[in-house]
């Protein structure tokens, strides 16, 4: 089975910052990661290679150092890494970010499934996937807790509010992966070496054929005008009553307001 991956170097969310003045968040200086959920999406493509045999090629649109996301996916085991990198791109939304990596799969050509992590955890839009599914015209199944192959079709089981679905669908396809279908495997000694010494292949946006209309700012037809901080939360209490004394406290608090 050829698999394809797409993964997205995104910021360690436990060091973002936001610069006060331009309202931006500040990268400099901090550290970046493999999306997790992209993480889970590259296991469960090893897997099923394991299973069914293949190829497993990771794709990425960033700058040049999201090369050592493609780096550490390699020393996971990925057969292949491609990162897609051009100023063209800079300033992409969903919506062309999908444009993009579609592009560079056409360019791949030869793919049976296309595994993506549900969402990013810098912008939390679940909207990547599905976006390279459609521009692909291919069937998508989102938030996979399992996936079986089947012959020239997969069986997918599906992560819903209150109880899972299971669905079939035919490759080519897309799916997304949340993180209860599998632990990420750590990197080995033989894959940091073959990482290392890889030499990352780079596409532009003319080596992918891309529209110069779909892409970057002017294939964006959403923009973040401004990101900020929520304010801290003030005004509450803290009883260090008895619990009968406590909910007393309470009952007067609320009549007092008029809450009820």
């Amino acid at each position: 089975m050829e698999i394809i991956v797409c993964i997205k170097q995104v910021p360690d969310t436990t060091e973002v910052k936001i610069n006060p003045e331009t309202n931006t968040l500040i990268r400099e200086g901090v550290p970046s990661i493999v999306n997790p959920f992209d993480e889970n999406a590259i296991e469960a493509a090893l897997k099923l290679r394991e299973a069914t045999g293949g190829k497993v090629t990771a794709i990425t649109m960033g700058p040049p150092q999201a090369k050592e996301a493609l780096k550490q996916v390699l020393a996971m085991g990925v057969d292949d890494v491609i990162l897609v990198s051009d100023r063209a791109f800079a300033g992409s939304d969903t919506l062309a970010t999908s444009y993009t990596l579609a592009q560079t799969i056409k360019k791949i050509e030869a793919f049976d499934l296309i595994i993506c992590g549900k969402q990013a955890i810098d912008g939390d839009t679940a909207q990547v996937g599905p976006g390279i599914a459609e521009w692909l015209n291919i069937p998508q199944v989102t938030f996979a807790v399992k996936i079986e192959p089947d012959g020239k079709k997969i069986k997918v089981e599906r992560l819903l509010e209150d109880t899972n679905e299971i669905v079939e669908v035919p490759l080519p396809c897309m799916i997304t992966v949340v993180k209860q279908i599998n632990e990420p495997r750590p990197t080995s000694l033989k894959g940091m070496m073959k990482a290392k010494k890889a030499e990352i292949r780079t596409w532009n946006a003319e080596a992918i054929e891309a529209d110069k209309l779909r892409i970057g700012l002017d294939g964006s037809p959403t923009q973040v005008v401004k990101i900020f901080t929520p304010p801290a939360k003030s005004g509450g209490k803290v009883f260090y009553e008895d619990i009968d004394a406590a909910v007393n406290t309470v009952v007067s608090e609320i009549k007092e307001r008029k809450i009820a």
